[in-house]
Formats: structure tokens, sequence, C-alpha cells
């Protein structure tokens, strides 16, 4: 098995002892991405809305330098720190997907990095 990290200054830099993506053979597995901004690595505005838009643009820009794009991802797990916020990320998330969409799972938790109220990781595969 070869691991293949990626990296692209298009999101943000990794803030711990990993990756923000590796890639093996046709899979890419990308790290957990919270409201970050590329460059500056400063949270975006408190609207979840927002963050959320800003989470998946970060995903987006991981899955493009990994060889693929968002239609290419095949599980999500959307970590929350206050669950009433789901129909919300569902509604951007219907903005960055076409159908069929990846699978997924939602999961309330009590923190996350930086104080933020979301973080989503992603699998990508780019095909056979």
């Amino acid at each position: 098995m070869v691991k293949q990290a990626i990296h692209t200054a298009n999101a943000p830099e990794a803030i711990g002892a990993y990756s923000q993506a590796i890639k093996v053979g046709q899979t890419v597995f990308i790290s957990g991405q919270i409201p970050l901004e590329p460059g500056t690595m400063n949270i975006v505005d408190e609207d979840i809305r927002a963050q959320t838009h800003r989470v998946f643009n970060n995903l987006a820009a991981v899955a493009r330098e990994g060889g693929g794009n968002l239609d290419d991802v095949v599980k999500l797990t959307v970590f929350l720190t206050d669950l009433s916020h789901f129909a919300v990320v569902n509604e951007v998330m219907a903005e960055h997907f076409n159908p069929p969409y990846p699978a997924r799972a939602a999961v309330g938790v009590a923190a996350l990095p930086k104080g933020v109220p979301i973080e989503i990781d992603a699998i990508v595969h780019l095909g056979d």
C-alpha cells in the first residue's frame, strides 16, 4: 500500500500531526475540515450557514488537489456541537452536491477544535 499525502494552500493548514488528506489507490480520505479561511486560518463569522459553506469549500479544495471533486465523495461524517443546526447543514449540502448524494452520518459532539460548531470529513473515490 502506497500512501500519498495531499496538501493544498486552498484549504486550511493542518493544525496537528495529520495530513489534509491521504490518497491510497483511487481513494482519498479527507481529514475533518472546520470553518477556517485558508491562508489566514481565521474562523469565518458565527453564522452556521456561512460556516457550513466554508467547510464544504475546504473539502472541495482538498478533493480537487487529490484529483476529484465533491461529486466523487462517497461518504461524509458531519460533527455538530448543536444538532439543531442539522436542517441548515442539509440545505447547504444540497447546494454543494448533486444526486446521488453521498452516504452520511451526523454525530452530536460536546466540542470541536477552536470552539467551532461544525466539522466534516469525507471519503472520495476517484473511479475504477
